[in-house]
């Protein structure tokens, strides 16, 4: 099977403890209220626990599993096959919309998590484009700086599938 890269093995000390991991089920927030046409986004109480649901999700787990958000099941699939597509590319095709310090979204594939390289690849966008966003961390700081989309030329319909499900 050959050598694993140093860079992702994990430092002993991180690494989760068996005897106290246990599952007990991946998160499930139902998101109803914020994706019914009847939902009722005046009713705060129902809305923060929403989001203190979300926030505990996040804060125990990492992640979670969503239901009742409206993207209807052949818009996922659209998503997924253009996805596939995309992230099936050998890495130079990937590279070519790969984020850096002057395009922050696109592909990126060297994110570390407690200074070890994660196992994933990411496709960061933003659904509008461009988004302004403040250009420094400082609260006086009142100048904005323009993100921009990178899309690929493979597959060739990616952005018209990922803007398309997201609207309509």
């Amino acid at each position: 099977m050959g050598e694993v890269d140093p860079a992702f093995i994990q430092a002993q000390e991180h690494r989760p403890k068996p005897e106290i991991t246990r599952a007990e089920g991946i998160p499930l927030i139902d998101l109803s209220i914020i994706s019914s046409p009847n939902s009722n986004l005046d009713n705060d109480q129902a809305l923060g626990g929403l989001v203190e649901e979300i926030g505990n999700a996040c804060k125990d787990w990492g992640f979670f599993q969503v239901i009742n958000h409206g993207v209807p099941l052949a818009k996922r699939h659209n998503i997924e096959k253009a996805s596939r597509e995309f992230f099936g590319q050998p890495l130079e095709e990937k590279r070519k919309v790969r984020r850096n310090e002057e395009k922050v979204l696109g592909y990126y594939d060297t994110e570390h998590t407690k200074n070890v390289r994660d196992w994933k690849e990411v496709f960061d966008l933003k659904v509008q484009d461009p988004t302004a966003v403040p250009a420094s961390y400082k609260p006086d700081d009142e100048e904005l700086t323009k993100w921009f989309n990178q899309w690929p030329e493979y597959p060739n319909d990616l952005r018209y599938i990922l803007l398309f499900s997201l609207f309509f």
